[in-house]
Formats: C-alpha cells, structure tokens, sequence
C-alpha cells in the first residue's frame, strides 16, 4: 500500500471508530489495531492524537469545500442560487458526516493550537462563502454578516443532523438568512 493509500485507509478507519465508538475512543493504539498494523506505522502519518484530528478535520474540510464548489456551479448566477448551494452544500456534509464531526470539532476545541487551526478553517470557508455572495453586497460584507451566516448554517446543520430538524427546512432557513444577510448591504435591485 503506498503511503497515500495508507493515510486515507487511516483516515477513513479514524472516522468509523469515532462514527461506532465514539471520539473518546479514538486513539493512535485504537487506530492501529483497528488497521492491523503496528502503531509505529500510524505514528509515521500521524505523530500525535491531535495531529490525527486535525487530519479528520482537513478531510472534513476538503470534502465541504469540494461540495460547496461543485453546489455553485451548478446554479446560475443569482443570489438565491447562490445562497441555496451554500446552505444546501454546507447542511448536507454535516449531515453525512453526522454526530461524529460534532466529536471531532469538539475535540479540535480543547487544545489551543487545535482552536487555532479550526478557527482558520472556518476563517478560510467564510471567506469562501463571502467570494461568492459579495457580488450581490455593496462593498465587502462584514464580518459580523458572514459570523451570523455561518453560526445559523453550523446550528441548522447540526439540528439536521440530529434529526430535529428536516434537511429541507434547514436548506430553507439557511438560505433565507444568508439571502436576508446579504441584502441588507445590497445595491438596489441585485438579486
């Protein structure tokens, strides 16, 4: 197995054990077991358990960028387009990623160097969301709009995700808010 294919089996191992057991039971002895390989192995991909939920994290990461890219183009070139792909890109890879990306992120938040990086990831995806919505937004949109969108789209998703809350009604909500976000720093009659 190359060492790509070997960091994604790991990767994909980490996310079944944390999915199954929890992210508690995560750990670099767990996953080496889990993999049949000895922990000299995963340590060599991932030298600690922080940075192993990192790389949950970045894959998480990459597959919502992904979706969010693939989302808008797709639509067309409007802002209830727009606003639709991001919330129903960013509700559906919560929602497939369920319970166990609530763990990870939680876990990402108890050690200062696992925050800082989280808060860069979401700084780097607001960003994102703020390139594709700022064409309809006189000047910039503030960072107080964009915390707002992507508080409404973390606490949507996970009550999605949760099952209290259908995925159309949080596509629904979510886009609404981010259409109503961006408006209030429109110009007349872009939409």
């Amino acid at each position: 197995m190359t060492r790509e294919d070997r960091h994604g089996q790991l990767v994909t191992l980490a996310w079944t054990i944390v999915r199954e057991e929890g992210t508690d039971a995560l750990t670099l002895g767990r996953l080496a077991h889990a993999a049949g390989i000895t922990k000299p192995v995963v340590y060599s991909h991932f030298p600690s358990r922080s940075a192993l939920l990192v790389a949950l994290f970045e894959a998480y990461d990459a597959t919502q960028t992904l979706a969010l890219e693939q989302a808008l183009d797709a639509v067309d070139d409007s802002l209830a387009e727009r606003a639709r792909a991001i919330a129903t890109a960013h509700v559906d890879c919560v929602v497939t990623h369920g319970r166990e990306l609530a763990g990870v992120a939680a876990a990402l938040e108890g050690a200062p160097e696992l925050a800082d990086y989280k808060r860069r990831a979401d700084a780097a995806y607001s960003d994102r969301c703020r390139s594709f919505l700022e064409p309809f937004a006189e000047g910039a949109l503030p960072a107080s709009t964009m915390t707002a969108v992507l508080g409404a789209a973390d606490a949507l998703s996970a009550e999605a995700a949760a099952g209290n809350l259908d995925t159309r009604e949080a596509y629904d909500e979510l886009t609404a808010t981010i259409v109503d976000g961006v408006k209030r720093h429109t110009r007349r009659g872009d939409d």
